[in-house]
């Protein structure tokens, strides 16, 4: 694996329903973030463990700084256009991102029933 373009979002890749938002991430969000499935990627050099990355998304800044989950999608949307941003920023807000968190939950334990869900997403549901 070559050298790594940070900061990069990283996904799950074997799930259908996470490859999907990752795309509309692509497609939508214009950010200079590399957006990236962990499973092709070095994630111990950006001090990542598998766990980690099967429990949420992650944004990376360095090896030493990265967040997970909703937080990670909420530094995402900051490194994008300003409406976006705005978004972000009311994301990452301490109240917004505690519910945000619920529903983030909520989604991963659930993903094998939304639509594009695979037999790895139903696999990780019950892990979750």
């Amino acid at each position: 694996m070559g050298s790594l373009t940070l900061p990069i979002f990283l996904y799950d890749g074997e799930c259908g329903f996470c490859s999907a938002c990752a795309r509309s991430v692509q497609r939508w969000i214009p950010t200079s973030a590399a957006v990236e499935a962990w499973q092709l990627i070095d994630i111990e050099s950006l001090g990542l463990t598998v766990a980690d990355c099967e429990e949420a998304v992650q944004w990376v800044a360095s090896p030493t700084e990265h967040t997970s989950g909703p937080a990670a999608i909420a530094v995402l949307l900051k490194a994008s256009r300003p409406w976006w941003r705005a978004v972000g920023w009311v994301l990452g807000s301490r109240p917004v991102l505690a519910m945000a968190w619920s529903a983030y939950r909520w989604v991963s334990r659930n993903r094998g029933r939304f639509p594009g869900g695979t037999p790895t997403c139903a696999d990780r549901d019950r892990v979750h």
